[in-house]
């Protein structure tokens, strides 16, 4: 609970005719997280293989794939089991064949579609030539006459002077342009087009219909659409029958690729010898023994499996598994959002998980309010299977639980004032603010004072031991912090006593002169060690930066502790809401028309604003203080997550 699970590291020998069966077991297991060896005398003398071509023909086959079920528009089909074996060569022939298939129904069809067009277009262009006879075929090619046709700007036509060396064919206007057809002979041809180019004429073409006239052409284009329609539905529902039969197909071949591609990526992890591989990774001790049975028994006994501790591993080299119970895991997405734990860190979920919950109800008292909040986590836990869904609806039945306990505290419901009197203390904004302020300080001191205590514990239990006496988060942080409380608590007792000066030099200059020093004395040990590097500044530059880290410790005790005050401001904010919406609301039953209904809506009103806005609000504050204000003091967050080797689904 308060620490991640223990890692063990696993060295798998297997002989390499064994190497994909061990790979596959576990793939199918999901308990290993497999590392990147290098080739050496402690590990095997040959480097891992290189799959990088293998591995790209893996993703150029999932990517022809889903280019091909964008292309058939089908989905990605669920496969009730493991794809099966089958080669580059196999899976490529499979793909190809489909796309084969595909392509030629989806060129004919296009082939359909622009036919179509083609036949709308030109029936629009020869619509307005009916009952003129013109041969569409031989405009251009009359030994006596010369054709024209195009359009001028509008108001050209009426401008345009041809005298008798033309006949003009008006046709209906499109576009602003007024379109027309002109005829003169073949040796007025020249005075024609020099008028036409200085009117401003955009020539246009009539399209060609062998045999055909305008009249002709028209009376035929009905059928033809009509036959290019059929074509058309024809092919699409031999596309539609392809699709059906290729989803599997296509399903199996991409999760082939996919499970292939993982394979082949986990090779190039192991070094090898001629005769065998060496798998390594790292696997929860829990796990060790199921893991070495399954491999002995799927290699025959012909592998040899050790786990040993992390022994001195780096702690960032080493993945963090957090394993809690149903009831914390809800917490932990909260404190997996900061990050997670090093390995040799305390895991801080159950205090996170008590005092998040406490803190937003404190910010958010009202029975009716935390009512609605829990049912709407217990329909969400009943009408839900998803893992991450459910865990939301344990979150919100805990603060909504907790809500609802403090708005008893504070006598509020829905803030209804006649509840008030049954408060068991009183509102938030009745009695004695000073006091709820006060309450929330306590909380930051225990909060803070938690997170001191942890941060002294990882410390020691990582031998940072000038971190864990000195620094301003150490025992002597913890001694600066609780001898600052005492010295403001019992300021009157210790000064009558005679005692305020040796308290103070106790209290708070030892502390202070702990954090000044600890600096150059890790530089010093580190001198000592041998283990000075260039980024070493020297003595100086570690004083000057142990002093401005004690003033800035010494602020920042103040700050953070004076930051919980915010569980008390929001308290009060969300019951001034309230009442606010009361007084609204007895202010608008006074109007003589819909008073009493106009009341009764300002108050539902007023209940959802302080419902979403003050939910809201007290859920990012209470996490701010949690990751600022206590995680600041112990948590690095800079733990790296475990990644067990999966062949089940796309590694994370």
């Amino acid at each position: 609970m308060f620490k991640p699970a223990p890692m063990m590291r696993l060295s798998v020998l297997v002989l390499e005719r064994d190497e994909r069966a061990v790979l596959r077991e576990l793939g199918r297991l999901g308990a290993v997280q497999l590392t990147q060896t290098p080739a050496g005398e402690d590990t095997a003398p040959l480097s891992p293989p290189d799959r990088t071509k293998e591995i790209a023909r893996c993703e150029r086959i999932q990517s022809r794939a889903a280019e091909l079920r964008r292309t058939l528009r089908v989905e990605r089909a669920a496969l009730g089991s493991p794809p099966q074996e089958m080669i580059f060569e196999k899976a490529e022939a499979e793909l190809a064949a489909l796309e084969s298939k595909a392509q030629a129904l989806v060129k004919r069809l296009d082939d359909c579609l622009r036919r179509a067009g083609e036949l709308d277009g030109v029936a629009m262009q020869v619509a307005s030539l009916g009952g003129l006879g013109l041969p569409l075929h031989e405009t251009g090619r009359f030994e006596f006459l010369h054709f024209v046709t195009g359009s001028l700007p509008e108001g050209g036509l009426a401008r345009l002077d041809v005298g008798n060396r033309a006949a003009l064919l008006p046709l209906p206007a499109q576009g602003g342009r007024e379109p027309f057809l002109a005829l003169t002979t073949q040796s007025r041809r020249t005075a024609l087009d020099d008028a036409l180019k200085r009117a401003g004429f955009q020539a246009g073409k009539l399209p060609a219909a062998e045999g055909a006239t305008a009249d002709e052409f028209l009376a035929v284009a009905p059928r033809e659409r009509a036959e290019i329609r059929s074509e058309s539905e024809r092919l699409r529902a031999e596309l539609e029958v392809l699709a059906a039969a290729a989803a599997k197909p296509l399903a199996e071949l991409d999760a082939w690729a996919g499970v292939e591609r993982r394979l082949l990526e986990a090779e190039q992890c192991s070094p090898r010898t001629e005769a065998a591989v060496l798998v390594a990774g790292w696997i929860p001790k829990a796990a060790v023994p199921a893991v070495r049975g399954r491999l002995l028994a799927r290699t025959g006994g012909r592998c040899v499996v050790e786990a040993a501790p992390p022994g001195e591993v780096p702690e960032e080299d080493i993945p963090v598994l957090l394993r809690h119970s149903r009831w914390l895991r809800p917490f932990e997405l909260l404190v997996s959002a900061y990050g997670l734990p090093k390995y040799r860190e305390l895991a801080p979920t159950l205090f996170v998980a008590i005092s998040y919950v406490l803190m937003f109800g404190m910010m958010f008292g009202d029975v009716g309010h935390g009512g609605l909040l829990a049912l709407s986590g217990c329909v969400t836990l009943l009408l839900s299977r998803a893992p991450k869904v459910r865990d939301l609806g344990s979150l919100l039945l805990a603060n909504g639980l907790s809500s609802a306990a403090f708005g008893a505290v504070y006598g509020s419901c829905f803030g209804i004032p006649r509840w008030k009197k049954h408060a068991l203390w009183h509102d938030p904004l009745e009695g004695d603010p000073m006091a709820l302020m006060g309450i929330a300080i306590g909380v930051g001191v225990v909060l803070m004072s938690l997170g001191l205590l942890l941060n002294i514990v990882n410390c020691l239990r990582r031998r940072h031991w000038l971190d864990g006496v000195l620094g301003k988060f150490g025992i002597m942080g913890l001694v600066f912090y609780w001898g600052a409380l005492a010295l403001i608590a019992k300021a009157a007792v210790i000064r009558t006593q005679g005692w305020w000066t040796l308290a103070l030099v106790v209290l708070l200059g030892t502390p202070v002169l702990g954090w000044a020093i600890k600096e150059p004395l890790e530089l010093l040990v580190r001198r000592q060690a041998g283990q000075s590097s260039e980024s070493d500044n020297g003595m100086a530059a570690a004083v000057t930066e142990s002093l401005v880290g004690a003033f800035e410790g010494v602020l920042l005790y103040l700050a953070n502790t004076v930051s919980f005050v915010r569980l008390a401001a929001y308290a009060m904010s969300h019951a001034a809401l309230l009442v606010a919406t009361f007084t609204l609301a007895a202010e608008v039953g006074r109007v003589a028309t819909g008073g009493p209904a106009l009341s009764v809506a300002v108050v539902i009103a007023g209940n959802l604003v302080a419902m979403v806005l003050e939910g809201i609000v007290a859920s990012v504050q209470a996490l701010r203080l949690e990751y600022y204000e206590f995680f600041g003091k112990f948590f690095s967050g800079e733990g790296k997550p475990f990644k067990p080797f999966s062949l089940t689904a796309e590694p994370a």
